[in-house]
């Protein structure tokens, strides 16, 4: 029997809270909890979907792992090319640069994500520079080879960003990602800002690479089709925790906490005979900075118990590879459409 590798990446008990001053003395009065006891792993080779609402904390969470933002609390544990198994979250700016080459994000926005006054030249080979490669003809070749991996000529390297639609823009940015050959690539929602039909096209273009690359990726976004398209697990964020964690097929079939289940209900059918039920949670999101007592779910959530109201729920597995944070999991029959 094959012993099973360890995953790529493991995130323990994953913290990021920002202080709330007020006064002329920047007293702290209150903590917001952006990111508050997050745990998942990331298998080599695999794409992880990390979804929920805007201001749930996805977007925090990853920049936490790529250590952009200083955790609070936590491990964020990283197998390096070498077997080494390292924590990110206590590292120092110069013991991370060595590992940068092996973690990179693409970002968002395809406009403000590139320097518009560098050609692509200086764009996509930048993290070349950095990572040492300091000879002029040496870049030249690898940024030709990046711009034909993702569909681009390589003569383009001499224009600026400016000359360039959104969708090739997007390709510009996954490319400067992959200059350094890294094993794991965040995505922060690397399509949100593009036209559907360009969505489509850049979302293939990431599953041709993953393939051929050998590529892994934490995939940020809050498009359930997206996610569903790409993803081979899902882990569901809520007000800075994650409420469920599974492979793509079994979220979206048979979700086991009443957050995830009223997401699927709330996704689009292209089919003007469905009809559209009112799927449309009661109340609002919970502030971060004052979360509820208890299950922060409870307050919009139709099967609160006393329970619920008063004991925090665990996240725990209740089938192989299937995580939920709900007192309730058992009992319920949800349905997504």
């Amino acid at each position: 029997m094959t012993a099973t590798p360890p995953p790529l990446l493991q995130v323990e008990g994953l913290r990021k809270f920002f202080p709330i001053t007020r006064g002329v003395f920047n007293r702290v009065v209150g903590q917001v909890r952006a990111v508050d006891d997050v745990s998942f792993d990331v298998r080599e080779g695999e794409t992880l979907g990390l979804v929920g609402e805007s201001g749930c904390g996805k977007t925090t969470a990853s920049r936490c792992i790529l250590r952009a933002l200083q955790p609070t609390d936590g491990r964020i544990l990283f197998r390096r090319k070498d077997g080494s198994v390292v924590d990110l979250a206590p590292m120092t700016r110069p013991e991370l640069r060595p590992l940068r080459t092996e973690i990179q994000m693409i970002f968002q926005d395809p406009f403000g994500s590139l320097n518009p006054r560098m050609t692509l030249f200086d764009n996509v080979g930048e993290p070349l520079l950095v990572a040492g490669m300091s000879n002029r003809a040496e870049r030249t070749d690898r940024v030709a080879e990046l711009l034909k991996l993702v569909g681009l000529r390589a003569e383009f390297m001499h224009r600026f960003p400016h000359a360039f639609s959104g969708g090739q823009r997007q390709r510009i940015g996954i490319a400067r990602a992959l200059a350094t050959n890294p094993r794991l690539v965040v995505a922060d929602e690397p399509v949100s800002a593009l036209d559907v039909s360009v969505q489509a096209q850049v979302l293939n273009l990431l599953l041709e690479l993953q393939q051929r690359l050998k590529l892994t990726f934490l995939f940020v976004a809050h498009d359930l089709s997206v996610v569903r398209h790409i993803s081979d697990r899902v882990a569901v964020m809520y007000v800075g925790q994650i409420v469920e964690l599974a492979p793509t097929d079994a979220i979206f079939t048979r979700p086991r906490h009443p957050y995830t289940a009223a997401l699927m209900k709330a996704v689009p059918v292209p089919d003007p005979r469905v009809a559209v039920g009112d799927a449309v949670l009661k109340g609002e999101v919970p502030s971060p900075a004052n979360p509820p007592q208890g299950c922060y779910f409870n307050p919009r959530c139709p099967f609160a118990t006393e329970r619920c109201r008063r004991e925090p729920p665990a996240l725990r597995e209740l089938s192989p590879g299937h995580f939920t944070r709900c007192h309730l999991a058992e009992e319920l029959s949800l349905q997504t459409g």
